[in-house]
């Protein structure tokens, strides 16, 4: 079984069709053991929210979606226990402490964390926490 903590990129793409939808959504299979940290929900309710305002979608389809996201069995994580690795983190790569928490939790799990955000996979890509980091369209995509 393979072990990734998920981004809220991720999450987003698991229900809204996007470039590599498909690779994230097959991370829902279970093979897959998914992980995060709490805001997770938070940020992907911050995304179905910005659908709503640029009518997208309806608010009805977004707490439809909230509702479906909180049914996949992803572990969450406390994010106050994840500051302090991802304090570090942040200062070690120059990267956002949001983004870090991720990755915190990933390092801490020794697993990978799997993103849709290229500039923060691009700045970790060729650097010590590369083996920590998986772009989303690189997740294999089982037989159709």
């Amino acid at each position: 079984m393979s072990l990734y903590v998920v981004d809220s990129s991720v999450g987003a793409k698991w229900f809204f069709p996007e470039p590599h939808s498909d690779n994230a959504l097959e991370l829902l299979d279970d093979g897959h053991e998914l992980h995060a940290p709490d805001l997770f929900l938070m940020e992907v309710d911050s995304v179905v929210c910005k659908r709503i305002r640029s009518r997208e979608i309806t608010a009805r389809i977004g707490r439809d979606i909230r509702a479906a996201l909180r049914r996949i069995p992803v572990r969450l994580h406390s994010s106050e226990s994840l500051l302090e690795p991802a304090f570090e983190l942040a200062v070690a790569t120059e990267q956002s402490i949001y983004d870090c928490v991720f990755l915190a939790l990933a390092v801490l799990l020794r697993g990978r964390m799997v993103t849709a955000d290229r500039r923060f996979y691009n700045a970790l890509r060729g650097g010590r926490f590369a083996h920590n980091v998986c772009w989303v369209g690189d997740v294999e995509l089982g037989p159709s």
